[in-house]
C-alpha cells in the first residue's frame, strides 16, 4: 500500500537535494507492518492461535461481529486470546520514529490489556481482605474492577466470564452476615458492580438469596439514597425474575419490605426504570400463590390501587402495562375488586388503555374488565357500556387474543349485549353480527 506525506518544511527537501516541487514524496508502508484486515499500519499488534499477527481494534471488531475463523487462513479459532505481538511493534516504532520527517507519527503505547490472570490476582486479593476485615481494601479493589469494565466491553466480558461475578455475591453475603450498618458503603459499591453483570450463574445466585443478602437488599430499598434504593430493587427484580419462589424468602426476612416496594413506587422523583422494577417486584409477589392473599391485602390497605390508576394516566407505555398487570393480579381477589370498584377512574382508564398500549396491555384490561364485571352485573358493566367498552373489547376480539383473553372478551361481549337495549349505547349492526359468530 503506497501512502503520500508531505514534508513539513520545504527546506527538507532542499537539504537531500531535491527541488521544492518535489515535498510531496511517496512512502510506501512495509507489507508486515500493515494489518491484513483494514490494510492500516498497525498500532497494537497481536497475533492470533493461527500465527497471523492483526491489529488489535481490526481483529476485536471481526471476533465480536460473531466470526470464528482467522481471515487470512480461514482456520476456525481454538481460542479468541489476543497475545501481543511486540516484536512486530518494537519495529513499527523504530520504523516511525525513522520516518517522521514524513509526517508519521509515532504511535502511542497501548493500553494495558487485561487478562484472566489480572482478574484471578483482584479475586485473591477481595477474598484475603474480606476475611480480614479490611473494608479499605476492598473498596480499592472493587473500584479497580469498575474501573476496568468502563474502558471498553471486551474487559467487562473477561470480567464476567471468569466468575468475578462469584467473588462479589459471596462477599456481598458474608459482609452482609456480619454486619449490614457497619459495611454498608462496601455493600452498596458491591451491589453497584453486580448489577452490571447480571444475569448471574446459579452459584452466585445462591449467595444472593441467602437470608443476609436479601435483608440487607431489603435494608437498602429503605435507604435514603436513590441510586442505592434503584440497585436494589433491581437486583431483587432480576433474581425474582429467575425464580419467583424467592418472593418467599424475601418475606420472610423482612416484613416491611411490601412498604419499601410501595413508597418507591410512590417516590415523584424515582425514575421510571426503578418503578418498573418496583411494579415486576409486586406482580412477583402477588402473583405467587403463598404470598397473594396476605401481600394483597398490605397493598391495598396502603392505597395500591389508587396509585396505580394515578400511574395510568400519564405515564410511558412500559410502566403503563406493568401497572395493569399489577391490578389485573389484585383483582383477582374479592377485596381487590371491591376496591377498584370504589375508584371512579378505573373502568374509564381501563377501557382507555385498551388497544392502547400493547397486546399485554389490552389483555389485562379485557381481564380486569371481565373481573370487575362479574357475570354481567353490576355497575362496572354499565359504565363499561358507557364509556365506550364495547366496541374497544369488539376491537379486541376481532384483532386477535390469546385463548384465554379471547374467552373473557366474548363472555363480556355477551353480558353488554344483554344490557344494550336498556341503555342503548350503540347501534352498529355489523357489530352484532360479528358478535353472534362469536357466540
Amino acid at each position: 500500500m503506497t501512502f503520500s506525506f508531505r514534508r513539513r518544511k520545504a527546506s527538507s527537501a532542499r537539504k537531500i537535494g531535491l527541488p521544492e516541487s518535489s515535498s510531496v514524496v511517496e512512502l510506501t508502508i512495509p507489507s508486515h507492518f500493515r494489518c491484513p484486515v483494514s490494510l492500516d499500519l498497525m498500532k497494537d499488534p497481536v497475533t492470533l492461535s493461527t500465527g497471523i499477527t492483526y491489529d488489535r481494534e481490526s481483529i476485536e471488531k471481526w471476533i465480536e461481529s460473531g466470526n470464528e475463523t482467522c481471515p487470512v487462513t480461514n482456520q476456525v479459532l481454538e481460542t479468541f486470546e489476543l497475545i501481543p505481538n511486540h516484536s512486530i511493534r518494537k519495529m513499527i516504532e523504530d520504523w516511525s520514529v525513522d520516518k517522521k520527517s514524513y509526517g508519521i507519527q509515532r504511535i502511542p503505547t497501548p493500553k494495558v490489556v487485561l487478562t484472566s490472570y489480572d482478574i484471578s490476582d483482584v479475586s485473591l486479593k477481595i477474598n484475603v481482605a474480606v476475611n480480614n476485615g479490611d473494608v479499605d481494601k476492598c473498596k480499592e479493589l472493587v473500584r479497580k474492577i469498575n474501573a476496568w469494565a468502563k474502558e471498553n466491553e471486551r474487559n467487562k466480558v473477561i470480567i464476567i466470564e471468569n466468575g468475578f461475578g462469584f467473588v462479589l455475591s459471596s462477599s456481598f453475603d458474608a459482609l452482609a452476615n456480619v454486619s449490614i450498618e457497619k459495611h454498608q458503603g462496601l455493600l452498596e459499591e458491591i451491589l453497584s458492580t453486580l448489577i452490571w453483570m447480571f444475569p448471574l450463574g446459579l452459584e452466585s445466585q445462591c449467595k444472593l438469596v441467602s437470608p443476609s443478602s436479601l435483608r440487607c437488599m431489603a435494608w437498602f430499598l429503605r435507604s435514603k439514597n436513590l441510586s442505592t434504593k434503584q440497585n436494589a430493587v433491581l437486583a431483587i427484580k432480576d433474581l425474582l425474575s429467575l425464580d419467583q419462589q424467592r418472593a418467599i424468602s424475601l418475606l420472610e426476612v423482612d416484613q416491611d419490605v411490601l412498604e419499601s416496594l410501595f413508597c418507591l413506587l410512590k417516590e415523584p422523583i424515582c425514575p421510571a426504570s426503578a418503578k418498573a422494577n418496583s411494579l415486576m417486584v409486586m406482580y412477583h409477589i402477588i402473583t405467587l400463590p403463598k404470598t397473594s392473599e396476605i401481600s394483597t391485602s398490605r397493598f391495598l390497605k396502603m392505597g395500591l390501587v389508587s396509585l396505580l390508576l394515578e400511574i395510568l394516566v400519564d405515564s410511558e407505555k412500559s410502566l403503563c402495562q406493568k401497572a395493569l398487570g399489577v391490578l389485573d393480579s389484585i383483582c383477582s381477589t374479592y377485596e381487590g375488586r371491591e376496591e377498584a370498584r370504589k375508584n371512579a377512574l378505573t373502568v374509564p382508564l381501563i377501557v382507555k388503555k385498551i388497544l392502547r398500549v400493547s397486546a399485554a396491555a389490552t389483555e389485562f384490561s379485557v381481564s380486569i374488565l371481565w373481573k370487575l364485571c362479574e357475570n354481567g352485573y353490576g355497575d362496572a358493566l354499565v359504565e363499561a357500556l358507557e364509556v365506550g367498552g364495547f366496541q374497544k373489547v369488539l376491537v379486541a376480539l376481532q384483532m386477535g387474543c390469546g385463548e384465554k383473553t379471547k374467552v373473557m372478551a366474548t363472555e363480556l361481549l355477551k353480558w353488554m349485549n344483554q344490557n344494550r337495549k336498556k341503555l342503548n349505547c350503540f347501534e352498529s349492526s355489523a357489530d352484532l353480527r360479528y358478535l353472534k359468530k362469536s357466540y
